[in-house]
């Protein structure tokens, strides 16, 4: 991750999220890796949304993250497990207001008529909290995928790629190396 801020990739903290409901059906999507350390790597999230429901049913996930101008990509598969309310409230405090506005109204994953009604959704939840603090919702926090697989991709020429795996099994890590 350091490398890929020093190298100026763009977004380095985007990562593909991938989740499965209870009848094994996968769906991905972009979020913003927020921290990562001895909880795992955090995101943040409506906990009502598809991919919080999916995790409600199928607590397990996998992240990707990709690093094209490196050649470089990194997978992070393991359960999923919900932050605690400080944790959440930590973070949520320090967003900007109007996302925090956002967060509070957008029923997010939720069929909607038409733009007018998110924004009248914006609008009221301006007025209601004025000029005071935006409560994060109880609705909303932090997930933290806590690995039990890692694996790292670097791009090399005539598609010779590393790859390697680390994958916990109880002792610690074993490593692997993968054929490209």
């Amino acid at each position: 991750m350091e490398e890929a801020i020093e190298a100026g990739a763009p977004q380095p903290n985007a990562v593909v999220l991938a989740t499965a409901d209870e009848r094994g059906r996968p769906s991905a999507r972009a979020v913003l890796l927020k921290g990562f350390g001895p909880s795992g790597f955090v995101f943040y999230t409506n906990l009502e949304s598809r991919k919080a429901r999916e995790i409600e049913a199928n607590p397990w996930a996998a992240l990707c993250l990709n690093w094209q101008a490196m050649h470089r990509q990194v997978r992070i598969e393991g359960p999923v497990v919900r932050l605690g309310a400080e944790a959440s409230d930590e973070y949520f405090a320090s967003r900007p207001r109007e996302a925090q506005i956002a967060a509070s109204a957008s029923p997010q994953s939720r069929v909607m008529r038409d733009r007018a009604e998110l924004e009248e959704l914006v609008a009221g939840r301006r007025v209601e909290y004025g000029e005071g603090e935006v409560p994060r919702p109880a609705y909303w926090g932090g997930l933290a995928v806590r690995p039990e697989r890692f694996e790292f991709w670097q791009g090399r020429r005539h598609r010779l790629h590393d790859r390697i795996v680390y994958e916990a099994d109880g002792r610690g890590w074993r490593m692997e190396r993968l054929a490209p």
